[in-house]
């Protein structure tokens, strides 16, 4: 008997490798859970086009939003375990989902990391008529007003909304959370002073801060954004632990042969390292950053633990 099942661990590995040097044979499916635009398909975009030369095979974008990302996800996790469909993950919703909801129709455990592709910082941006120039003096005057101050997000759970109330927990100030349907009004009301405060992703602000109708206090990421040097990052500004980035990693069902993950990340690793795919990255004020699925494994624990204490903190739940 155990004769047997060495033999037969020896098969599904030889098949397993058989499959990955001939892997792929056809094209392959970057699902996205967002609509063309945004973070997340141009990440998408940006992989494509260099992984389809190093793989040989057209990777195709293919979006399907819905339900929170749910639809993406779900599509993913039940699809077929050989590595022709994969997931452009994003934090938002890769981390949040099961926090946030009841009922989701999928599982964590139903996807494997392939590695992380890009990341985003935020940026803290107010109206200029608040009396501030810098975090200390802002949260300083939170403390003082912070019942009379309204803070916009992307809507409720999303990225923006969770990382304000990290912020506000984290240094026990108070702001009044006004949800919009995306970035569009948001900003259009904190341009009007309607709404005071938006923490969002650079893209949304940085041409109005350039132009003098938003101030930008800080960025959440680990570096100053290229775009806006001059500002600081929350670690510069006195603020170390309020570091809010959303990532962008591409996923695999559970179940896809070892080998073929392999390939894939490996790939995916040059793909996205390659010169000319960090000069697009740039462009578009996404920065490339790869990380093995060990690494990203970490990465997503220690989200899900930081995110789940400010979300039932906070009392934030979605239907």
């Amino acid at each position: 008997m155990r004769y047997l099942s060495l033999c037969f661990a020896v098969m599904v590995s030889l098949l397993s490798n058989s499959h990955a040097q001939n892997f792929p044979m056809r094209p392959i499916s970057l699902i996205v859970p967002n609509p063309p635009g945004g973070l997340v398909d141009t990440s998408a975009r940006l992989v494509a086009e260099p992984l389809s030369r190093l793989l040989g095979q057209t990777v195709v974008v293919d979006n399907k939003p819905g339900a929170s990302g749910n639809v993406a996800y779900q599509t993913v996790a039940k699809s077929a375990k050989d590595g022709y469909t994969l997931l452009v993950s994003y934090s938002g919703y890769h981390v949040a989902n099961h926090i946030l909801m009841d009922k989701v129709s999928w599982e964590l455990k139903e996807l494997v990391p392939i590695g992380l592709i890009t990341v985003a910082t935020n940026v803290i941006a107010v109206h200029p008529s608040m009396p501030v120039s810098n975090m200390k003096e802002f949260i300083a005057y939170l403390k003082q007003n912070g019942s009379k101050v309204n803070y916009a997000s992307q809507g409720n759970g999303s990225v923006s909304h969770i990382g304000t109330e990290i912020l506000k927990q984290q240094t026990a100030v108070d702001m009044v959370h006004v949800p919009y349907k995306g970035s569009g009004q948001a900003i259009q009301d904190v341009l009007s002073g309607q709404v005071q405060v938006f923490i969002t992703t650079p893209p949304s602000v940085m041409g109005h801060v350039q132009a003098g109708k938003l101030k930008a206090l800080a960025v959440t990421g680990k570096i100053r954004h290229p775009q806006m040097p001059q500002v600081p990052t929350t670690a510069e500004a006195g603020f170390p632990n309020f570091e809010l980035e959303s990532w962008v990693a591409l996923y695999a069902p559970a179940g896809t042969p070892s080998a073929v993950l392999q390939k894939l990340s490996t790939d995916v690793k040059k793909a996205m390292e390659s010169p000319e795919t960090k000069q697009r990255a740039d462009a578009a004020g996404i920065e490339v950053r790869y990380l093995a699925p060990t690494e990203m494994n970490k990465l997503l624990d220690s989200d899900i633990a930081s995110w789940s204490i400010a979300i039932k903190q906070a009392k934030i739940k979605l239907d």
